[in-house]
């Protein structure tokens, strides 16, 4: 049983060292486009056109991230209120030890989700400066 808990401990550190890593990569992947695609533009308006619809679609998922901040916020209520819950229902150890397991890989998932929001965060900061940059200077 306790190879069996290790082994799955392991399992989720890689996946989520592989969720970080896809999200650092998609997002730098992005962050080269944009720098290449406006530095290559020879005129101002085409490059200024291209940096305002990166900058439009920056804003969208600045609003879908902070979107998951609610939501990240919302389930870390229903943590709480679980964990409350289970305290005054009192079912048993097998419950509570059940009802552990799940708030606690609720509570996981929770922050994996967390820190992939801000490596996108970061990243369309990143993205921001790049576009407003470009914009500014001629």
């Amino acid at each position: 049983m306790a190879a069996n808990a290790a082994s799955a401990i392991s399992g989720n550190i890689r996946m989520k060292l592989l969720s970080y890593g896809y999200r650092f990569l998609s997002n730098f992947v992005f962050l080269a486009l944009v720098y290449f695609s406006l530095n290559f533009m020879e005129k101002y308006q085409q490059r200024a056109i291209v940096a305002i619809l990166v900058l439009v679609y920056g804003a969208m998922r600045t609003a879908s991230a902070l979107r998951s901040f609610y939501f990240f916020q919302r389930i870390e209520r229903l943590e709480v209120d679980a964990r409350r819950l289970a305290a005054v229902a009192g079912e048993g150890p097998a419950a509570s030890a059940s009802r552990k397991q799940i708030v606690g890989g609720v509570t996981a998932l929770r922050r994996i989700g967390e820190m992939n929001s801000y490596i996108d965060l970061l990243f369309l900061a990143m993205v921001v400066l790049l576009c407003v940059s470009k914009i500014v200077t001629d």
